[in-house]
């Protein structure tokens, strides 16, 4: 006979409160593996979350790495099915760390064993990136601009601020007659964002470059991006924004998206978050839905629409890597671009895929050894990653 529902949330607290006894412990994981559990007890951790940030108005200090902990000494024990099956427990357990931005859990969907979850000491090689940026100003000269840094940057009758890991320029009352351009250039290994002069917003990602006035002309709200950025666009009647990037151009009047435009990535993605956008390719043209992206192949030229995660798009503006079905060479190309790495995994074959939720502030080193199975390796040597097969 089943139990009622209010008794696993009872073994839920004492599982997260260490208070189980392995009879529990196969009660609580017995239940996670069925297909209604995911929704009931995330209900639950949901409303308790709720609770703790409306009364405390932060996450009390332990509690992830206490939710981490013991959910990483379990799945140590246990199998995590991969594939389909995967979603009963990997879905139920991990989402209750992920709510809380605290877990790394990964799989594999090559039929292979649970991959390691160890983690390693922190050293100095492979830590994560944080906020660093390069501020070409319109008369040519460079600004290196830092997590830490607190500026006024003069341009002409323009005051721009730096407050720690962002700019802001100010509010322009009306449309100027006089264009200067200012270029914002995230390296490797870091992110950075910056407040322009019409209220919008953009957030950076590693290896991205954005350009834009430093006072909008009349009728003309144009940026050009390379790289990745998330966009949050003032309103403004008439105004439209629009994003230029490679031969794609994105048309916006009041949203919020992402896009991704990386050289040595096989597409060139605009995601929807929010709002309305209209993506133009050549003589192709696409109206967006919130939680579409349209994306343009960068061999073929090819436009498409398809509906996506957006928790996997935006992932990083949470500070995380949220990968659902994703390819090696995917996945290292974002950690490469995080950690200012390169990647050796060219005798690794195609299929291989995994998925998982983790945070980008931890190092490298905790990262590798998520991803290991049996038959796959992850090794940093020197600033590169190995990937070598054992069998």
């Amino acid at each position: 006979m089943s139990q009622p529902e209010n008794d696993y949330e009872k073994l839920l607290q004492r599982y997260l409160d260490g208070q189980c006894s392995p009879e529990e412990l196969e009660v609580l994981f017995g239940y996670l593996h069925t297909s209604g559990s995911r929704r009931h007890l995330l209900g639950v951790v949901k409303q308790e979350f709720d609770r703790v940030m409306n009364e405390k108005h932060a996450v009390p200090e332990g509690m992830g790495d206490r939710i981490e902990a013991r959910l990483l000494q379990e799945i140590r024990r246990r199998k995590v099915v991969p594939m389909r099956p995967r979603y009963r427990w990997w879905g139920a357990a991990a989402a209750v760390a992920v709510l809380l931005s605290a877990t790394a859990i990964f799989y594999t969907t090559r039929q292979q064993p649970a991959p390691k979850l160890a983690r390693l000491h922190v050293t100095p090689v492979g830590l994560p990136g944080n906020q660093q940026a390069q501020l070409t100003l319109s008369d040519g000269s460079v600004i290196t601009l830092d997590s830490t840094g607190r500026q006024v940057i003069q341009q002409g009758n323009v005051q721009v601020q730096q407050y720690n890991g962002q700019l802001l320029y100010p509010l322009t009352a009306g449309p100027s007659s006089v264009v200067s351009y200012n270029l914002l250039a995230v390296p490797r290994g870091g992110q950075f964002n910056v407040v322009l002069p019409d209220g919008s917003r953009v957030w950076l990602n590693a290896a991205s470059r954005l350009r834009y006035p430093t006072a909008f002309p009349a009728g003309n709200r144009t940026v050009e991006i390379q790289g990745q950025a998330y966009f949050d666009i003032k309103q403004i009647p008439g105004q439209p924004f629009i994003v230029k990037v490679n031969n794609m151009e994105v048309q916006v009047l009041g949203t919020s998206f992402d896009i991704m435009a990386y050289s040595d990535e096989p597409a060139t993605r605009t995601t929807l978050v929010e709002g309305a956008v209209k993506v133009k390719y050549g003589d192709n043209e696409k109206q967006l839905r919130p939680g579409q992206a349209a994306a343009v192949d960068n061999t073929t030229g090819a436009l498409s629409v398809q509906t996506v995660d957006l928790r996997e798009a935006t992932a990083w503006r949470t500070d995380h890597f949220n990968f659902e079905n994703t390819s090696l060479a995917s996945i290292l190309r974002q950690l490469s671009r995080w950690y200012d790495v390169e990647a050796d995994y060219q005798s690794i074959p195609a299929d291989y895929r995994f998925g998982g939720y983790i945070s980008r502030s931890k190092p490298l080193q905790e990262v590798l050894p998520m991803l290991e199975t049996d038959s796959l390796k992850f090794k940093l040597e020197g600033r590169t990653i190995k990937v070598t097969l054992t069998r």
